[in-house]
């Protein structure tokens, strides 16, 4: 049934979501607190950007094989760029008098990164995240040719049996799941916004 596809590929979506804001976290803070590998991590990650989706989920099928698990490793290296590089650059914009002001509190640099940086640096970290979330709904449509499921399968099998109905179906879903997801996640950028700027 087609709606079994829907749940499916927003397993697919929160599941490679999750993943990629650990990891994207992860990279950026780390691209922070090393500048000496920021390099290497903004352009590793820039690169895996630049790699078509479809060939990243090939050259991953031979490594791992096929099914969802290929997907979302596949959907965390494509989708990780708006992460890091909003990580990486709202907490270098952390304006210095905020920085200097921690440290003449006597705060640790973990301290500080964790309890004044990053929550100052957190609206600009959620818009990378919120751009990584929506573009991974379509990212997700790959799986299909790597046995992952979703709602690929109901596109690829309608434009297989000239069925309108399926790529109908399937395209209004994706539609709808994207703008909620967007809309959703914009409500909160607003709040964190303006929570900020209190």
């Amino acid at each position: 049934m087609p709606w079994n596809r829907v749940w499916e590929h927003l397993f697919l979506v929160l599941a490679g979501s999750g993943f990629t804001i650990i990891f994207g976290l992860a990279l950026g803070i780390t691209a922070y607190l090393c500048p000496k590998i920021s390099k290497a991590i903004l352009w590793s990650v820039d690169v895996l950007q630049t790699i078509p989706s479809l060939a990243t989920l090939g050259i991953l099928m031979v490594l791992f094989g096929g099914g969802k698990t290929t997907v979302i490793v596949g959907m965390v290296l494509y989708s990780l760029l708006p992460i890091v590089r909003n990580t990486h650059t709202a907490l270098n914009g952390v304006s210095p008098a905020v920085k200097e002001a921690a440290i003449g509190m006597g705060m640790s640099r973990l301290y500080r990164l964790v309890f004044v940086e990053f929550p100052v640096a957190f609206p600009i970290i959620f818009t990378g995240i919120r751009i990584s979330a929506v573009t991974s709904i379509s990212v997700a449509v790959f799986g299909t040719f790597v046995g992952g499921g979703g709602l690929g399968d109901t596109l690829y099998r309608g434009i297989y049996i000239q069925n309108m109905k399926l790529i109908l179906f399937g395209t209004a879903a994706l539609m709808v799941m994207a703008i909620l997801m967007d809309s959703l996640l914009n409500v909160v950028e607003k709040r964190l916004f303006k929570h900020s700027m209190k």
